[in-house]
């Protein structure tokens, strides 16, 4: 059993340390291309098309047939008046309508279908921020997982290798039988770290490539994260600000509408068929007719003023949401920035800290193999390099994450 385990835990390690190495551009790439929801936005503007070429339509004749045909008989003096009803009705009739639009409301109507395709193009944008986002601090993740799944195998491979020695001069009776049996519980403790970091990090790249529609199960080598720090712009220049400044525009339009909707709203009409009661003369009862339409709105009930009202409300609540915005993107970019001129000079502190325990560890080395240190002082040493290097590998991962958080914020 127990050579079974280090079979498969010696396969899992050549799996990770000798695998296709893919980098952030590839993630990027196929999480980009394979999002239903960037699909549904380049859909909305497609559709956005027709809404344009519908509205022109209605602008133009539009034909409409009709037929009407009833009979009210008067039976023995009973039934409808005959007054009203004239006994038959009898209709077939092609009617032809066009409503006239002032230059005005048309270019308000146009306008009106523009902001919203600006709307979808920016709201596509922010939800690509958003995934490139996610699929960043997934990587960033499954990378640092990767980093110390090899740090583990590193480790243990280096306990192995002592174990070794270390046998040899147990038998000889240099080291005592204690301090081989300490020897070979860290290693086992060791194996199983390696094991449980290699699971981990397996699943947290399986993550990715499910985020990024990558239906692989082959297990990839991440190389380190390509990000560089955009250069924070001012709020109006970001794509935040954008919205807000297009849902002002969307919100004047929309006032500007309302009056429109209030002018008086004139068409013309003409239609041509056959219209008959049956009574006279069914034969000659072909003809045409055309006139105008005119609707004047006189009183709604002050519905009007209303809608204006709500207008308002919007623009206020707009212009919050941007104010707010405005502060918090101040706040998050001096947070940020802050964080990030922090986390460098600790990676060089862990730096420096991992050569001095890699030298520590190469004298203690020697020193084994001489008998002239503890098994533990010598565990100790492999211990402390361990842990500088896991503050190295946490501190260089949380640079990444900030450098995430400052280019989403940032960019245009």
């Amino acid at each position: 059993m127990k050579r079974i385990q280090i079979a498969l835990l010696g396969l899992l390690l050549f799996q990770v340390l000798n695998a296709q190495q893919q980098n952030l551009d590839y993630f990027l790439l196929h999480g980009l291309q394979n999002s239903p929801l960037l699909k549904e936005y380049q859909n909305r503007l497609r559709s956005a098309q027709i809404d344009s070429l519908r509205l022109r339509a209605t602008l133009g004749m539009q034909i409409n047939a009709s037929s009407v045909n009833s009979y009210a008989p008067v039976i023995d003096g009973w039934g409808y008046d005959e007054v009203k009803t004239d006994i038959a009705n009898v209709s077939a009739m092609a009617e032809i309508t066009r409503e006239i639009i002032g230059n005005n409301n048309l270019r308000n109507k146009y306008q009106a279908l523009h902001l919203q395709n600006q709307s979808t193009v920016i709201e596509g944008s922010l939800s690509e921020k958003d995934l490139k986002k996610s699929i960043i601090s997934q990587y960033i993740l499954a990378y640092g997982d990767q980093q110390q799944h090899m740090l583990n195998a590193d480790v243990l491979a280096v306990l192995r290798k002592e174990e070794q020695i270390l046998k040899i001069l147990t038998e000889g009776g240099v080291y005592k039988q204690t301090e081989y049996l300490t020897l070979l519980v860290i290693m086992r403790q060791q194996e199983i770290r390696t094991t449980q970091s290699g699971i981990q990090s397996r699943t947290d790249l399986e993550l990715l490539n499910a985020m990024c529609g990558i239906y692989d199960t082959v297990c990839v080598r991440l190389s380190e994260p390509s990000i560089a720090v955009i250069t924070p712009a001012e709020p109006h220049n970001t794509l935040f600000y954008r919205q807000f400044d297009t849902d002002s525009l969307r919100l004047v339009n929309a006032d500007r509408q309302i009056n429109f909707e209030y002018r008086p709203k004139l068409s013309v009409y003409a239609d041509g068929g056959y219209l008959s009661s049956l009574t006279y003369m069914p034969g000659k009862n072909f003809g045409m007719s055309a006139g105008l339409s005119l609707v004047m709105p006189i009183y709604d009930g002050g519905q009007r003023k209303m809608q204006h009202d709500q207008i308002a409300i919007s623009e206020e609540t707009r212009a919050d949401y941007k104010n707010f915005f405005t502060s918090q993107y101040r706040q998050q970019i001096n947070m940020l920035t802050r964080q990030l001129a922090s986390n460098d000079p600790l990676i060089r502190q862990c730096t420096d800290q991992m050569a001095y325990a890699q030298t520590l560890i190469d004298a203690n080395r020697e020193l084994l193999g001489t008998g002239d240190i503890s098994v533990t002082d010598y565990l100790l040493s492999v211990n402390n390099y361990l842990n500088a290097k896991n503050l190295l590998i946490e501190n260089t991962l949380t640079r990444f994450r900030i450098i995430n958080e400052i280019n989403y914020w940032s960019q245009k």
